[in-house]
């Protein structure tokens, strides 16, 4: 492992937030002041804390009882204001047009990147990051091809949004990142911006 560098899958070591999502919350703070973000497959709050202490009104999402109800209670612990929901994510439907940010880590259903979409606001923006195939190589982390994505999958995932940001890396672990934003559409016959 590259010093500095913490693995996704290090089980001895807390379960800090990630520095890709942190850097993009710090960056979207201020263009949704106020706004309302969503953590998908959020555990004990990896990101829905540092969201919410960004300003944001946080739903978590989590088919884990024990772990959102720690995410709230230690949200609670810390003054901030965190919604949580024990859900299958498989079977929910997201609202649309709902949320200015998604943050989605460590979960992967392709079948649901176009209610991701849907549910962003128009120029809402999609944070995704996961595994690759390459992690494989690794003695952690996912091993089912389901959990992991093929070389430049998540580019093709978000097709029809705008890519803000795009890297795959290999060490310390295989992980995929991307910004994407929801394209604006045109309303009424008004072109759009």
């Amino acid at each position: 492992m590259i010093e500095g560098l913490i693995s996704m899958t290090d089980s001895n070591r807390p379960n800090p937030p990630s520095p890709f999502v942190e850097r993009w919350i710090a960056t979207l703070a201020s263009e949704f002041p106020n706004g309302r973000a969503l953590d998908i497959a959020c555990g004990g709050g990896r990101h829905s804390l540092p969201l919410a202490a960004a300003g944001f009104h946080v739903v978590g999402l989590d088919i884990q009882f024990d772990a959102i109800i720690g995410a709230r209670s230690l949200a609670r612990s810390q003054g901030l204001d965190l919604s949580v929901a024990c859900v299958d994510l498989t079977s929910m439907r997201l609202p649309r047009a709902r949320f200015d940010l998604i943050v989605v880590t460590r979960y992967l259903d392709r079948t649901i990147f176009p209610a991701l979409r849907d549910a962003l606001t128009q120029s809402g923006v999609l944070i995704f990051e996961t595994f690759t195939e390459l992690q494989l190589r690794y003695d952690r982390g996912p091993r089912s091809p389901e959990h992991l994505l093929a070389p430049g999958e998540l580019r093709t995932l978000v097709r029809g949004m705008d890519l803000l940001f795009d890297e795959e890396v290999s060490s310390p672990d295989a992980i995929a990142h991307i910004a994407a934003r929801r394209r604006r559409t045109a309303i009424s016959g008004s072109p759009s911006s």
